[in-house]
């Protein structure tokens, strides 16, 4: 592949690559400093949450400088990515002490559900009561995800090597559409727990940062999952032009990868600027309780 390229492409091709070295270089100094500092309960989905951003970098790497392995590249980080996920809701059900400490906190409470990217606009839907059952549903609407995406991305990927898969081919009678259909519903349904937590817990954990790691995950599934799909549409419609010998298809997927490794690059840094800190663990509900009761009674 570098010798079909001219000197501003090789150039261009360095500098990636670097970045990609530097965003793992500075993961495995965060895992490090994480590993020694994070209370054993919480060390490996922190860490595992931190290693989003490199991951990609890195699977988009290897994608821009051997081409036939894209669909394996896009494999690596879809499973990864899945399990990100479901860490994720991990991780603030773990910030607020446990599940069990998570249901004392907020025993009178109740779930907003009418939160995107599912129900947004129905408003009129009934809270939930905290329960176990509820927790329970939650966690396995992001665990079915860990499980049907890299399902559904080994059957793409077993149908391409036998000529039957193409992302260009999006009749009815290929399998194209439907794959990309069931995928998109599923990571709707994987997405929508994450926001009904963080709606609930923002305040609580307000001090441990939660709206910039919040935001810091949004930002991935957006640039991972939206800007992905829009550039390959504008590919498929040849709205990005070919440039002999790329094809329309070939330079939307180098467009993607060059720009997800810029864009995890910089996540990489913010991410090590908001999980750098201390992880101490919150108060408990009796506690809190108590000291509050105390400011009332103070005079």
């Amino acid at each position: 592949l570098s010798a079909g390229l001219d000197l501003p492409g090789r150039f261009l091709f360095a500098i990636l690559t670097l970045m990609m070295l530097i965003a793992n270089l500075v993961f495995l100094e965060e895992a490090v400093y994480l590993y020694r500092k994070i209370p054993s309960s919480k060390k490996s989905i922190i860490i595992w949450i931190n290693a989003t951003a490199p991951v990609i970098a890195t699977t988009s790497c290897i994608g821009m400088w051997i081409p036939r392995s894209t669909m394996f590249t896009d494999f690596t980080a879809a499973v990864f990515f899945a399990i990100v996920i479901h860490k994720f809701l991990m991780m603030m059900i773990k910030e607020c002490g446990g599940q069990n400490l998570l249901l004392k906190r907020f025993a009178n409470d109740r779930f907003k559900i009418s939160t995107g990217p599912c129900c947004c606009c129905c408003l009129c839907l009934p809270r939930v009561r905290i329960t176990r059952r509820t927790l329970f549903w939650l966690k396995l609407g992001t665990f079915q995800f860990v499980f049907f995406r890299p399902a559904f991305m080994f059957l793409s990927i077993v149908l391409w090597t036998n000529g039957n898969y193409t992302l260009s081919n999006l009749s009815p009678k290929g399998a194209a559409i439907w794959i990309s259909c069931f995928v998109g519903v599923l990571t709707i349904i994987a997405l929508w727990p994450v926001g009904i937590m963080f709606l609930q817990v923002r305040t609580l954990l307000t001090c441990k940062k939660i709206i910039p790691k919040f935001a810091l995950y949004q930002f991935i599934v957006i640039l991972n999952n939206l800007q992905t799909s829009i550039i390959n549409i504008l590919a498929r419609q040849r709205i990005i032009p070919c440039a002999p010998p790329l094809s329309s298809s070939a330079r939307g997927a180098y467009i993607t990868q060059q720009l997800l490794i810029m864009e995890m690059f910089l996540i990489t840094l913010f991410s090590r600027v908001v999980y750098r800190r201390r992880y101490d663990d919150l108060e408990p509900p009796e506690c809190k309780a108590e000291e509050d009761e105390d400011k009332k009674q103070t005079p």
